[in-house]
Order: structure tokens, then sequence, then C-alpha cells
């Protein structure tokens, strides 16, 4: 779904959705994921270890982009996503859904990329002759951040290429066959891998970060649900905080549970994964992140898509950000 397609849905439901969803002790605790996207804490959803701590069952439910997400928060059919891009939660946003982001899920500057067909050979040299070609990038994503931050970088305009919005997974399976016609696709995570087996990022590491910022999903809810289930919330964020530190002290015990929770082999969970960085508590907590940092990241993010006509960004972004449910997990 486009961002401009996905604001007007927003826009016209989402208050509404919000406003009139009954109010009841939660029986169950629905949390959105994305597969083939290994965290510490898919070893607590793998054990039951979320049930154990809330005492209430937990659904899972995988997610082919951050958008889409937004829109099941939006419904109502889900509670909590876990590692939302930050492009959709801004667009969510601004289009009028009440979202909160209440940790770090995960920073990964190398895992989220756009990569070129080999056999086109186009590097950052003589990247201007992707001109005229087609790029497959999931819309409203921190993917599509990233390539429109890439190709301003490279003096390319949105005119210039023939768009087609497609989920990672998607465009993975495309760019894999020998006569497709896409020139570049943009994902994450295993597509990100697979689209490596056929193609070449033009950027990618330090050099990416500097033309990109960083690169991080972040826990989001409906501010009501955070609201009226502050314990719940405290609780999830707990458990996958101890999962962060159980990973950080050892993490080959946990590698079968996360490879299997996130649907991907070892080998791929551990390519995957090693390029993650999963902040502690203490870090997220500090003025570089959730005392200051991110809301001046979303800032500056929202800025960015304002002026390329994606959405109009909210006056002050610190009010979407809320560190008191971690802070009170920090002290269970």
């Amino acid at each position: 779904m486009g961002l401009k397609k996905l604001a007007g849905v927003l826009a016209g439901g989402v208050m509404t959705l919000m406003a009139t969803a009954p109010s009841h002790a939660l029986d169950e605790l629905v949390v959105a994921y994305f597969l083939e996207w290994p965290t510490p804490n898919q070893y607590a959803q793998a054990n039951g270890l979320y049930e154990e701590a809330l005492g209430i069952p937990v659904k899972w439910v995988s997610f082919d982009a951050g958008t889409a997400m937004s829109a099941a928060m939006a419904s109502g059919d889900v509670h909590i996503s876990f590692s939302q891009g930050v492009t959709p939660f801004l667009v969510a946003t601004a289009a009028g859904q009440d979202l909160t982001t209440v940790d770090i899920a995960v920073s990964y500057s190398d895992n989220d990329n756009c990569v070129v067909r080999s056999e086109l050979e186009i590097t950052k040299e003589n990247v201007a002759e992707l001109k005229g070609k087609k790029v497959a990038v999931p819309l409203g994503t921190a993917a599509h951040s990233g390539f429109l931050a890439q190709m301003a970088h490279f003096g390319i305009a949105e005119s210039d290429l023939e768009i087609v919005d497609m989920a990672p997974s998607d465009s993975a399976a495309a760019f894999a066959q020998p006569n497709t016609d896409l020139a570049m696709a943009c994902g994450w995570g295993g597509s990100l891998r697979a689209m490596k087996q056929h193609g070449n990022p033009i950027i990618e590491g330090a050099e990416k970060e500097a033309v990109v910022g960083k690169v991080f999903d972040v826990t989001s809810v409906p501010t009501s649900f955070a609201e009226e289930n502050p314990e719940i919330l405290t609780k999830f964020l707990k458990v996958t905080a101890d999962m962060n530190a159980k990973y950080a002290a050892d993490s080959s015990s946990m590698m079968e549970s996360i490879a299997k929770a996130a649907g991907m082999d070892a080998e791929g969970t551990a390519a995957v994964i090693g390029t993650f960085v999963f902040p502690s508590v203490e870090t997220q907590l500090s003025a570089d992140w959730m005392g200051g940092g991110v809301a001046e990241y979303f800032t500056n993010a929202a800025a960015s898509l304002e002026a390329s006509g994606k959405i109009k960004a909210l006056p002050d972004y610190s009010a979407v950000v809320d560190a008191s449910y971690l802070e009170a997990a920090s002290k269970m």
C-alpha cells in the first residue's frame, strides 16, 4: 500500500475505530512481527515465556511491511507491533493514528538496503545508468526512506525511475528470475540476503549510514492500549529486554529457538542477526535514544518526508515517544 493511499485510509477511519473500540479486560495479547527477521525475543516467543510473564495467551501475527502493521493496529486487530519501521510509524501518526513508540526493537544499518542486478554492472561511479529502469520498493517503509535518501544523494529523482510497490519477499522472488525486468530491489532481512545473491548494493556500511542516517525499528502501540494496559505492556517490554540481555551473554543457546520462530534455517538466522544491534535498556533510556534522540530523529525524518510530499509532519514528536513503560520494566 502506497504512502498516500495508506494516509487516506488511516485519516478516514483510525480515530473512529479507536474511539469506538470496546473497553474490557484483555484476554489475549496480539503481537505483530516479521518472519525472516530474527531477534532475541523470539526465544521467548518460541518457548512461551511471554505467556508465563503476562498470564494470558500471546498470538503472534506476521506481516510483510510496517504499513500493514499500522492498519492492523488501527482496526484493533493488533495490540503491539514489534520492530515496526520508523517510516510507517511516521506515516501513520501523520495521518492521525494515535500511536506511541515505547522502545527500540533493533538497530540495523547493514540490514536494510537496495540491490542492483549484477549484470547491469552499476556502481556508485555510474549510478546514473539506473535512470529509466524499474525499481521495486516497499513504499512507506524504512527501506523506502533509505532508497529516497540514496537517490537524492546521487542526484536521481523519483521521476527518473519506474518505481513499483512490492513487499521485499515478493521483489526478492522476482529479482531471482533470470528474465526479470527489475534493475534494483529494496528490502531487509532474509529478503535482502536473497537479493544479494543476484546483485550488489550501491553503498553500504559506514558510507551508507552517512547518507541515510540511523536505521532502526521501534516497538509501537496504540496509545489507548498502553494507557489501558500498562502492566501488560511493561511486562512485555521486560521479557523483551531480558531476552536481549540473555542474547548478549550467550547467544548460542538461543539460536535454534530464534530460527524456528523466524522461519529460517540456522545459517540464514546467524547471517541476518549478526548484522543487528539490540540496545540495552540503559542505552535505550539514554539521551541518544528514548531520552530525546528518537524524537529528534523522528522530527528530521518527518521533515524529509514532508519535503518530498509524502506526509504533513506533526508539530512535536516528543509526544509520540514514551519511555515510561520501559523505565518501569527496568525496575521490575
